[in-house]
């Protein structure tokens, strides 16, 4: 546990510029502080402590804003990135070097029984506000995008934005660790519009040049 508590340390200083000193992380960061919290309350889970897994997780939630069940399965070198409104389910299980922004939410539909969360693997970086719901499975290093809700298991090295959720790239080379760039994720409708507006354009000139 404490290995993992460490590398979830050192996670902050790798992928979060504002982060001058150890200090002021483990006084000032709520997303460290409710990852601190399911550490304990996971391992006590583990060890079939009843209650107070679930009264630490609770109070971490009403101290940090996150509420991480005692269940999930977490990784090392995860982080949570300013982290109010983040939700993640008792089956939910992320992997390695995870990144998760504000108001992310990885639970259920409200259909399944069992394994109902969603399961991310290593390098996964998921936008703020993107819900990532069901027991469906997100590849290595995929890429999810602000306020995306992906409703279905998504292949390793791909980029998904939308509401549905769509894959806009797949396959493609792996993502850096440290990008987290929310802005210039490419919008293929609107890619699209812009080509049918072209097309219009063309179309009026040789209408025009017929009647001259």
């Amino acid at each position: 546990m404490f290995q993992a508590i460490k590398q979830d340390l050192q996670a902050v200083f790798d992928r979060d510029p504002a982060a001058t000193s150890r200090l002021e992380v483990i006084l000032t960061y709520a997303g460290f502080h409710a990852l601190l919290a399911y550490r304990i309350s996971h391992r006590l889970k583990a060890m079939g402590i009843p209650f107070l897994p679930r009264a630490i997780s609770q109070l971490a939630r009403w101290l940090t804003g996150v509420e991480i069940h005692p269940s999930a399965r977490i990784g090392t070198g995860f982080f949570i990135d300013h982290g109010m409104g983040v939700v993640i389910g008792e089956t939910a299980e992320i992997g390695d070097y995870v990144t998760l922004f504000q108001g992310v939410t990885l639970g259920g539909t409200g259909k399944e029984r069992g394994k109902r969360h969603p399961t991310l693997g290593n390098h996964v970086v998921v936008g703020a506000g993107a819900k990532i719901l069901g027991g469906i499975t997100i590849g290595d290093n995929v890429k999810i995008g602000a306020n995306s809700v992906v409703l279905k298991s998504v292949g390793a090295n791909s980029t998904v934005i939308g509401v549905p959720g769509r894959v806009i790239k797949s396959q493609g080379e792996r993502m850096p660790d440290a990008t987290m760039d929310q802005v210039d994720l490419p919008d293929p409708i609107s890619d699209r519009f812009l080509a049918l507006e072209q097309e219009l354009v063309e179309l009026r000139k040789k209408v025009d040049e017929r009647n001259a």
